[in-house]
């Protein structure tokens, strides 16, 4: 079963430590049992992953370095930190910016499961500038902002084929470490290629804001508003829109009229507010930074942080998601009784993977998520 809580930890520290350290021996079990299962072992060569980034992201290798010292040197460790070609991974999100003659805003809001967000609103100083933003891969971002006031986001793409290129999160980290302004992150992320489809929306301090669709391999193309959902314009269709609901979401967002100061108060409200934890699929936070006063508000259903670049607050908040999941259960799949399953033990379901399966379009019959026991004993009857 997924699990209802995620603990949210803010932590300052400006360059790797004891604190990354403790953050790596923490998650590292499960990231290093997902990257074996995942195939990330036949992936390139320490040598080659290394050389990868030196080429595309020199700025990011003493850091790189560093981090991997810490982590304990390790073949596997270097690999997975590079982010060079790594497993295909997913999620979702919602995400818009909106800039006025006085106010900017960029606001996201994350959803997945509970147990698949590291839940570490992290600043840091590693390369001398100041960034603080939601971390993934231990080192990566999903989203943040810097002390130029350059905030970016990402969101899945919509389709699990992959092509050379990097983790999304390590690309956005890179943003937001050498990057100032919309324009030199659209740059970057036109010549860094992405090894999936992900959808990255900006915003700076001078009001410029932009929404780019990258394609797996490399590639970008410029979208006319600064929006974006779980699907793109080209390419293949997205992978069960009907799950992720991408389609309207996104018509939402085009037909959403709010100003920079109103924007975030959308975003907690359907249908951009997913409550299907128990699938897999809800909103873990919503992320609303003000590249002007490089600040942060993050809501984690109901409690609200507000963290700046300059008086950052370490802190911690566990959100519980319980009396949220099942009020929007729906889900675009067969569930019918000719799949042979007892349904009135459908709370053992292991949701989690069955999100996972459909978002990624290998999505099986229902009756293959419950435990072995309960679909033998339905058989047998």
């Amino acid at each position: 079963m997924t699990t209802m809580t995620l603990t949210f930890d803010a932590v300052d520290e400006p360059k790797p430590g004891p604190k990354w350290a403790a953050r790596w021996a923490r998650s590292w079990p499960d990231y290093e049992a997902w990257f074996i299962a995942r195939g990330g072992d036949t992936g390139p060569s320490r040598a080659d992953c290394r050389a990868a980034l030196k080429h595309h992201m020199p700025e990011l290798i003493p850091t790189y370095d560093k981090l991997v010292v810490i982590a304990g040197g390790s073949d596997r460790a270097a690999r997975f930190l590079s982010t060079w070609c790594p497993p295909p991974y997913l999620g979702g999100c919602s995400l818009a910016a909106v800039a006025d003659r006085n106010d900017v805003r960029l606001v996201r809001n994350y959803d997945l499961s509970p147990e698949l967000n590291e839940g570490l609103l992290l600043r840091t100083e590693w390369t001398g500038r100041a960034v603080m933003g939601m971390v993934e891969f231990l080192w990566g971002l999903s989203d943040g902002i810097n002390d130029a006031g350059l905030g970016v986001a990402l969101a899945y793409g919509g389709r699990s084929e992959t092509g050379e290129g990097f983790g999304i999160t390590t690309i956005l980290r890179y943003v937001l470490e050498t990057c100032e302004t919309v324009d030199a992150a659209l740059a970057a992320l036109k010549r860094i290629p992405s090894h999936m489809a992900y959808n990255v929306v900006l915003a700076d301090a001078a009001g410029r804001t932009a929404s780019v669709e990258l394609a797996p391999g490399g590639g970008a193309t410029i979208m006319p508003q600064a929006i974006a959902t779980n699907h793109q314009s080209k390419g293949r269709a997205a992978e069960r829109p009907g799950f992720t609901r991408t389609v309207e979401r996104l018509a939402h967002l085009k037909g959403l009229q709010a100003g920079p100061r109103d924007l975030g108060r959308h975003f907690e409200k359907e249908p951009l507010r997913q409550v299907r934890y128990s699938q897999g699929f809800g909103t873990l936070f919503t992320a609303e930074y003000d590249p002007k006063l490089q600040s942060l508000l993050l809501s984690m259903n109901g409690k609200r942080w507000r963290q700046t670049i300059d008086g950052f607050r370490e802190g911690q908040h566990t959100a519980d998601y319980s009396h949220a999941s099942g009020s929007d259960a729906t889900v675009s799949m067969p569930m019918g009784a000719e799949s042979g399953a007892d349904w009135s033990a459908g709370a053992m379901i292991d949701w989690t993977r069955l999100a996972m399966d459909y978002a990624a379009g290998r999505g099986q019959e229902i009756s293959a998520y419950l435990p072995d026991t309960l679909v033998s004993k339905s058989e047998a009857a």
